[in-house]
C-alpha cells in the first residue's frame, strides 16, 4: 500500500516550485501595500492647510532627542479675577515666553491648578513669534501640539498636563507663541500675574493663525501655561531661580526681559560662548511677587502659595533642575503683622536646602536686600534683616551665596537701596539693580553638587 503525502515534503518538484513562486508574489504584494500605507500617511509628510503651513503632526519628536531641560516656566499663582464663571470660552489664548536655552524638540505643561472644573482644550500650537511685540507667528515653525497622540486634551481641575514633544528648532533668547483654544466655559483661570509681558487673546479658534491680526486682546499676565522645556545639545541641565517679586522682576520693563534671571541667563550663554568652562545650564523664573516662605496665601488651594509648600512642585520637579538660587524671605519681615522670627524664617531656608540635597541639586541662596524708605519699613523689620543675612553669610545654610544686599545697598545708608538701583518704591530695583544683580552673580556657584551641612 503507498503512502499519502498531502504536504510540501512530499510534493514533486514541479509542484514546490509553484509553491515558492506563490509565496514570493505574496511577500511582493504586502511589502508594496506597507509602503503604500506609509507613503499616504500625513503623519510622515507634508499635509498642507489652506494657508501652505505644515500639519503639526509631521514633527513628532523622536523618543531620544537630548537632555530635557526648561527653557522657560513661570509658577501659578492663582485664579484669575473675572474668569470664575466662563473662564476664557471661545477665545484662543497666545502666550508670549521668552527662551532662556534653545533645543531641536519642545514640550509645554498646562495648568488648572485653580480650576474648578475640567478644562476642555480643543487645540493648541506652538511657533517662534515673528518679531518683538507681536501675535505674529514664523509660519515655518507654527506646530501643532497634540497630548497622547490626539489634538484634544482634558485638564483636570487641580491638574496639569504635558504635551508631546514636537520637532522644532527654538534657539536661545527668542520669543516663543504657546496657545490654546477652549470652546466651553471651564471656570478660574489658573495664571501667573505679573508676567512683565504682553500675551494676546483672540475670538474663536485662531491656534495657528500666523498673522497676529485677529489678536486684538492683550494681557500681562501668562494664563494656563507654566512651563516650556526644551531637548537638544545645548543645554545639560537648568537652573531655579526660586523667589518672590523681585526674581519675578516686578518692576522691570514690561516686555524688555530685564528680570534678574534672564539677564543671569544671557551672561551664562556669553560666558559659554567664550570657552569658560562653565556648566551648560539654562535659568527659569519661579519667581511669584508676594511670596512668603513660610505663609500661604488664602484659599484653597492656597493662592501664593508659601515657598516651603509649592517648592517640589516648581523647583525640584523641573526638568533637568541641577541648581537652585533662593531669594525668599523679605515678605516674611514686611508681611508678618508681629515682629518676624528670624529662628522661624532661617529654619524654613533650611528645610528647602535639605529637599534639595535629598534630590542631589546645589542651592545658591541670596541675602535680602534692603528697603528703608518702603512703608512697611520700621527699626524692628531691619535688626531681622540683618539677623537673618548674617546667618546665610556665615554659612550653614546654603551651599554658596550671593550677597545681592552688599551688591545694591547704599554705601551711606545700607538700610536703603542706591538711588540708581531703586525703582522707587525703595523695596524692588529698577533694571539697572536688576543688571547689577546678575552681573554680581559668580557663575562658578554653579559647579558642582550641594554641600552644606545642616
Amino acid at each position: 500500500m503507498t503512502e499519502r503525502h498531502d504536504g510540501v515534503a512530499g510534493a514533486s518538484p514541479a509542484k514546490l516550485r509553484a509553491v515558492l513562486s506563490a509565496l514570493v508574489a505574496l511577500v511582493v504584494a504586502l511589502s508594496a501595500g506597507i509602503y503604500a500605507t506609509v507613503a499616504a500617511d500625513p503623519g510622515t509628510g507634508r499635509d498642507a492647510f489652506a494657508d501652505g503651513r505644515p500639519h503639526g503632526g509631521s514633527h513628532a519628536a523622536p523618543a531620544s532627542t537630548g537632555t530635557w531641560v526648561g527653557a522657560w516656566a513661570a509658577a501659578p499663582v492663582g485664579a484669575e479675577p473675572g474668569t470664575r464663571a466662563a473662564g476664557l470660552a471661545g477665545h484662543s489664548v497666545r502666550n508670549v515666553v521668552h527662551t532662556s536655552a534653545g533645543g531641536t524638540s519642545a514640550r509645554v505643561t498646562l495648568s488648572n491648578l485653580y480650576g474648578r472644573s475640567d478644562l476642555v482644550l480643543t487645540h493648541a500650537s506652538l511657533a517662534l513669534a515673528a518679531g518683538d511685540g507681536t501675535a505674529a507667528a514664523d509660519a515655518e515653525t507654527m506646530r501643532r501640539l497634540t497630548f497622547g497622540g490626539g489634538t484634544q486634551v482634558v485638564v483636570p481641575a487641580g491638574g496639569q498636563v504635558v504635551s508631546d514633544a514636537v520637532r522644532v528648532t527654538l534657539p536661545p533668547g527668542a520669543d516663543v507663541l504657546v496657545t490654546t483654544y477652549s470652546p466651553d466655559p471651564s471656570g478660574p483661570v489658573t495664571y501667573h500675574r505679573h508676567a512683565r509681558q504682553v500675551s494676546y487673546t483672540a475670538r474663536g479658534d485662531r491656534t495657528e493663525d500666523t498673522t497676529g491680526r485677529p489678536y486684538t486682546g492683550t494681557t500681562t499676565s501668562w494664563r494656563y501655561l507654566t512651563a516650556l522645556d526644551v531637548a537638544g545639545s545645548e543645554a545639560a541641565g537648568t537652573v531655579v531661580a526660586f523667589g518672590d517679586s523681585i526674581t519675578d522682576g516686578i518692576t522691570s520693563t514690561t516686555g524688555a526681559d530685564h528680570r534678574w534671571p534672564d539677564i543671569l541667563a544671557g551672561r551664562l550663554r556669553a560666558a559659554l560662548a567664550d570657552g569658560e568652562p562653565l556648566p551648560r545650564y539654562s535659568v527659569v523664573n519661579e519667581g511669584i511677587s508676594g511670596n512668603q516662605v513660610l505663609a500661604d496665601g488664602p484659599g484653597r488651594p492656597a493662592e501664593n502659595q508659601s515657598g516651603l509648600g509649592r517648592f517640589d512642585r516648581d523647583a525640584l520637579s523641573r526638568p533637568g533642575a541641577e541648581v537652585v538660587v533662593v531669594d525668599l524671605g523679605v515678605n516674611d519681615i514686611l508681611r508678618n503683622r508681629r515682629l518676624a522670627d528670624p529662628d522661624r524664617i532661617v529654619g524654613g531656608l533650611r528645610t528647602l536646602v535639605r529637599r534639595a540635597h535629598a534630590r542631589g541639586l546645589k542651592t545658591v541662596g541670596a541675602t535680602l536686600m534692603p528697603f528703608r524708605g518702603h512703608r512697611g519699613w520700621t527699626p524692628a523689620r531691619e535688626a531681622v534683616r540683618r539677623e537673618v543675612n548674617a546667618r546665610i553669610r556665615a554659612g550653614g545654610v546654603y551651599d554658596a551665596v550671593v550677597d545681592f544686599d552688599r551688591a545694591l545697598s547704599d554705601p551711606y545708608d545700607p538700610r536703603r537701596l542706591r538711588a540708581e538701583y531703586d525703582s522707587g518704591d525703595h523695596l524692588h530695583p529698577s533694571d539697572l539693580g536688576y543688571r547689577t544683580m546678575a552681573e554680581v552673580f559668580d557663575l562658578r556657584t554653579l559647579e558642582g553638587a550641594g554641600q552644606a551641612r545642616l
